[in-house]
């Protein structure tokens, strides 16, 4: 009997660290090349840690850390088999959440509304997207 090799998948947290490795990078506007230069090594072994391909080692996780400029535990934060602070915050919110913070529209829309200055333009910009939330889809 012949065995297919079963595809490994990635590890929860793994996925986890690594998307918050993206989006702090992309939030810093920093490329893969770049990180992957100041780590010593090469985009693509970047883009696996990203992916959760590839588990970070603690050393390494320190060095994009201090190339990112965050602390080690950011990159833990509201990891999937971590105990939630708000006990009353569903799951499934803070995943959808995180996930569309790591979008390219997520990002684009939070720097974007970041640098409106004027609070009362900003209300009227939330109660727009609130409306256009509230619109069926075609």
């Amino acid at each position: 009997m012949l065995h297919k090799p079963q595809q490994k998948t990635p590890n929860a947290i793994d996925v986890h660290v690594g998307s918050r490795i993206r989006l702090q990078r992309t939030l810093k506007g920093m490329s893969q090349t770049t990180l992957a230069e100041g780590l010593g090594i090469t985009f693509q072994q970047v883009q696996k840690y990203e992916k959760g391909t590839n588990r970070v080692g603690s050393s390494r996780l320190q060095a994009i850390a201090n190339i990112l400029g965050v602390q080690v535990a950011y990159f833990f934060e509201n990891n999937p088999g971590a105990l939630s602070a708000v006990e009353s915050e569903p799951t499934t919110e803070r995943n959808e959440f995180v996930q569309f913070l790591n979008s390219a529209e997520g990002l684009a829309l939070n720097r974007a509304f970041v640098k409106v200055q004027d609070a009362a333009v900003r209300r009227k910009i939330l109660s727009l997207v609130k409306a256009l939330a509230q619109e069926p889809s075609e």
